[in-house]
């Protein structure tokens, strides 16, 4: 009629083996999603991980972005630096120039008027 006795004398609808089976899938079910409980809990903390190391890349990505950037306008500050002392160089040479120019003319103006003394005291 469908009904078993266990080995406690109980009475059972299902076949033992069927119970056996039944409750050993059971276990192995529980197992299953402890298992899988763990498991998402690895993932979980696993993804924490990653997007902590995500963040702390896209964060040194914008510190080397920043410095380069830094760099960048430090190169053209230098630039702009060297083309003001270039010019600055460049005056001082035609100033230099001018000055060796005068000093050459007041020379030969001095050595006119030296001998034009000279030639005016031996007159005398």
């Amino acid at each position: 009629a469908g009904l078993h006795f266990d080995e406690l004398n109980k009475l059972r609808v299902l076949e033992p083996e069927v119970a056996a089976q039944t409750a050993q899938l059971r276990e192995e079910c529980r197992a299953f999603v402890d298992k899988t409980a763990e498991f998402q809990k690895i993932v979980g903390s696993f993804i924490e991980v990653v997007d902590q190391l995500a963040k702390a890349a896209e964060s040194e990505k914008m510190k080397a972005i920043g410095a380069r950037n830094l760099l960048k306008s430090i190169k053209k500050q230098r630039e702009a630096q060297e083309q003001q002392l270039q010019a600055l160089i460049a005056e001082k040479k035609m100033q230099l120039e001018r000055y060796r120019i005068e000093y050459e003319t007041l020379c030969k103006i001095e050595a006119d008027q030296n001998e034009f003394i000279d030639q005016f005291i031996f007159q005398k």
